[in-house]
Formats: structure tokens, sequence, C-alpha cells
């Protein structure tokens, strides 16, 4: 499978073969707004009614798309640059030894609603509410060109909406990792036991940068970093020893409770 270059080849179209152009072109003549940011599918008015009548509607990924274009879509998909995101709350298993069941599961869900709102403001795609982690995906082609822009500042977003650096403090210990790189992103597994989602090793650097974050701290991969230095001038450089990795990975450290807004 070639990889896909989202800058050189236009964006949307890359996504695409010329069944899919067609599909977008048909699908903007339907009534209404709001749409899918890929499709172009109407969620409202009459275009939205008929479409709904063949189990059209919006993607539990993120209501900005649409299900036809992520949780129905056949097994498959492309290869591309792209950001990810994990959060993660520290010493969750701590933490829940103080709580009874239901207080533990409504902390989550708090979590989860923040997470939620932040990440879908952002275009990105929610790949998974886990436990006690968020993984986010930022597609280019779907969040734009400042992508990395925007993903930097969902990790912040995400921090801050915990409570970091508020004057109550956090009310939950959470931390970020984000990087950038080469993925594969599409559905996997068959029939009902499908998920879209993407593999590859930008999605293990992620991972990894996030489970060495302290609460309250983003751990940013060196190319991300790049693209935010500006916002971020006093953010610590580190050469970090992550399990599974033959050499360090050089990455920065932002304390979001210290960094300016």
């Amino acid at each position: 499978m070639a990889k896909v270059d989202w800058d050189a080849t236009g964006g949307l179209d890359e996504f695409d073969d010329p069944s899919f152009r067609r599909l977008r072109s048909i699908m903007r003549r339907l009534p209404s707004n709001p749409r899918c940011k890929l499709c172009a599918g109407p969620f409202g008015g009459v275009g939205g009614l008929l479409l709904r009548r063949t189990g059209y509607g919006p993607s539990r990924k993120n209501p900005n798309l649409c299900r036809t274009c992520f949780e129905d879509a056949p097994p498959g998909g492309l290869e591309g640059d792209i950001g990810v995101l994990f959060a993660d709350v520290r010493g969750f298993t701590t933490l829940a030894e103080t709580m009874t069941p239901g207080e533990a599961a409504k902390l989550l869900n708090r979590f989860y609603a923040v997470a939620t709102d932040v990440l879908v403001e952002r275009d990105a795609i929610v790949d998974k509410l886990v436990g006690d982690e968020v993984m986010a995906l930022f597609i280019p082609p779907v969040v734009g060109p400042d992508h990395l822009e925007r993903m930097v500042d969902a990790a912040e977003a995400l921090l801050r909406g915990v409570g970091t650096g508020s004057p109550e403090g956090a009310w939950l210990p959470l931390g970020v990792g984000v990087a950038f790189g080469e993925a594969f992103v599409g559905n996997v597994g068959s029939g009902e036991v499908k998920d879209f989602t993407a593999l590859g090793d930008v999605v293990n650097t992620a991972a990894r940068l996030q489970s060495v974050a302290a609460a309250g701290t983003i751990v940013i991969a060196e190319r991300v970093y790049e693209a935010v230095r500006g916002r971020y001038p006093a953010a610590e450089p580190r050469e970090l020893e992550l399990r599974g990795r033959s050499a360090p990975v050089a990455a920065y450290v932002v304390d979001v409770a210290s960094a300016t807004t």
C-alpha cells in the first residue's frame, strides 16, 4: 500500500477514489447543513431526513463526521502521516481505591465528557475511551493544515479541562503525549467486529510519551514541537529512554500549569 502525502495531493481527495469524488458531488447538492466533513452528506434538512432512512448519521468517533465514512466503511484504509494523542490518568488504580465503584465511574464519565468536547471541537477522531485513557487521531485532511497546532492545543485544553493550572488545582491527575508520523488509518477487523483506528510506530511512540508524562504535563515529540515552539519557548528538552526503543527519543515537556495561555 502506497503512502499518502496529504499536503502534496490536496487533502480530502486523497481519502478517495473516483467513486468517492462522485459521492461528494452528489451529497453537496442535497440540503442542508451541517454536513459530514468528509463525504459532505447532510445531517440536517430534507437531505438529512432522506439519508437517515438508509442508516446515515453522525459517527460516534466525531459527530462532525458520518458513520458511513467510519463505522460503516469496509475494511481497509490508507497509509499517511497523522497525529496521535494519548491522555491517561496518573495513578488511577490508587485513586480508585479511595472511592466506591460508582464514584470512580462518575469521575471517569466526567473525564470522558471533557475529553470528547475538547477533541470534537478540534476535529479529532476519538479512537478510544478505555478505562482511564483516551486516544485520538488528528488526520490532516480532516483537521486542516494546522493539524499539529490543533493537536497540541487539544492536549493543553484537556489538561486545563481537568483543572490543571486553576486556583482550585486539578480534579484529575492527567498526563498527555503527542506524536506525528506514518500510520495505517482505516477499518480493521471484519463483519460486526471491526473498528476505525490507526496502526503504526507513531501510535506506539505517542503511547510511550504519554507513559512518562507527569500529571499536568504534555510530552511532545520533537517533530510536533517544531510547529509549536513559539507557543512554548520554555519547554524542557528531553532525551527519553522509552520501552521498546533501542535509541533515545527526542521530546519536549510542557508544564501546563506554568505555561502562558
